[in-house]
């Protein structure tokens, strides 16, 4: 699932009417890497800390707190945030508390601190519900504070009530991982798997929906093992959740992510096929191809178990999008097994994907085997296999061209003039148009193809 990594800055505007209950005297910068998650925890902590007098800034250039909110995915995670660090240092006002948060605090913890002692606060995607006492710690002592505990379902218990920015939102349902594939440090960062109680879900899910939300996208490290508790105590799979979520008349659309093919159970397929909420788009990684180094990376699925899988997904609902994840090089990767990577990304057909070269992660199985593959051999294979999957995406984007799409329109776009959404099928679509429209589901006649995006026109207002 972690292997898309960019760098991103979360915004939140923050009503200024009198129903505000603080002030924001303070500023907040937050810069966060990596996955969806990642995400959704920065805006959680932006809503954590406003009552507390920050607000959200757009530049750490005299932020009173920075924040960032880390991966620890890729190689050289750590030196990324050190560098960042040291850049940051420079840039804050003085007196300024500087923070590590995400999944390299929580692997590297104390370590941090010892290299750089101008760090005020260490912690972890589990524990920042305690960053408000973390940072009165921080205030009142010297030597920073650490806070790596991986205490199960207290954070969501313990953060405010997620306030939306608009048409669509992120629901965290289910976090850690228990599948401990060799290549990924996930399970060490995040913890075992654990799910939200059902109700607990459902009645964040109202409450969006009574502040506009239109489309909720529920998040985990492994979403479709999820298996909250019910009020009678009996576990809930998401194939359920999905259904009691698609009873809230104002939510219109409900997407998922990220999948393990271990956990494609029948009724989760169905829901895909039956529930007409359930957006037509699957992000289910498989990293490669090779059953050899599909045993080597612990996967516990053979590359046909994944295409069986697929062509079920398809029967159901045939329109579907399919996503998927590839790591190429990871050790002992032959060429023959490269081959079968490109002969499964064929079979099947993607309409989206991430696909990175293999980074040793410390602690990892896979950082100690031998016959680690040359970087030059990895480039090249990489490049291959981008190619192919680019080409895939385009013919994809390209059968819409001449269609009449729903859209939810979610922002502005990149030029004046331009309006943002995305289609059922999780393609983003430009189109000009007016502001007024976000937050709006709006038929598009699609007129242009690009690899990533779509561009159309507005066809009318869909009917709510």
């Amino acid at each position: 699932m972690y292997t898309k990594v960019t760098a991103m800055q979360i915004r939140i505007d923050h009503d200024s009417t009198a129903e505000q209950p603080f002030t924001a005297d303070k500023k907040l910068f937050i810069k966060s890497y990596g996955c969806q998650m990642n995400v959704y925890d920065a805006q959680r902590m932006a809503e954590l800390l406003a009552p507390h007098g920050y607000g959200l800034t757009d530049k750490p250039d005299g932020a009173d707190m920075v924040i960032l909110n880390t991966c620890h995915i890729r190689e050289k995670a750590e030196e990324k945030v050190f560098s960042d660090l040291g850049r940051l240092r420079e840039q804050v006002a003085e007196g300024a508390l500087l923070a590590v948060g995400g999944c390299v605090g929580q692997a590297e913890g104390d370590a941090i601190i010892k290299r750089a002692r101008y760090v005020d606060i260490v912690f972890g995607p589990q524990s920042y519900h305690r960053l408000p006492e973390m940072i009165a710690r921080a205030r009142r002592d010297s030597g920073g504070v650490v806070d790596t505990d991986l205490p199960e379902l207290e954070k969501f218990d313990s953060l405010p009530a997620q306030t939306p920015t608009g048409a669509a939102a992120f629901v965290s349902i289910q976090e850690g991982c228990d599948k401990f594939c060799s290549f990924c440090v996930v399970p060490y960062t995040r913890g075992a798997e654990v799910s939200r109680p059902l109700n607990h879900v459902l009645d964040e899910v109202k409450r969006l929906a009574d502040q506009g939300v239109m489309e909720v996208t529920l998040l985990g490290q492994n979403v479709n093992a999820y298996h909250g508790l019910d009020s009678a105590g009996q576990s809930a799979s998401l194939a359920r959740l999905m259904r009691e979520i698609a009873k809230i008349d104002a939510i219109k659309r409900i997407r998922f992510t990220t999948s393990h093919p271990l956990e494609m159970t029948q009724d989760l397929i169905d829901v895909l096929g039956s529930e007409p909420k359930a957006m037509p788009y699957l992000h289910l990684p498989i990293q490669a191809g090779s059953d050899r180094i599909l045993a080597a990376m612990n996967r516990r699925h053979t590359a046909q178990e994944y295409i069986n899988i697929i062509d079920k997904v398809r029967a159901a609902r045939p329109d579907i999008a399919i996503s998927g994840d590839f790591i190429i090089g990871f050790p002992g990767e032959t060429e023959q097994d490269y081959q079968d990577t490109l002969a499964l990304v064929h079979a099947v057909g993607y309409a989206q994907s991430y696909s990175f070269a293999y980074s040793r992660r410390p602690g990892t199985p896979g950082a100690a085997m031998d016959e680690q593959v040359p970087e030059n051999i990895k480039k090249e294979r990489l490049a291959g296999l981008q190619a192919l999957l680019e080409e895939q995406q385009t013919a994809y984007n390209n059968r819409f061209v001449g269609q009449v799409l729903e859209i939810l329109v979610e922002s502005k776009g990149g030029k004046d003039g331009q309006i943002r959404g995305r289609s059922p099928h999780n393609i983003a679509v430009n189109l000009e148009g007016n502001e007024r429209l976000i937050g709006s589901l709006i038929r598009v006649n699609i007129v242009e193809a690009r690899p990533r995006s779509l561009f159309g026109t507005v066809q009318l207002v869909a009917a709510s």
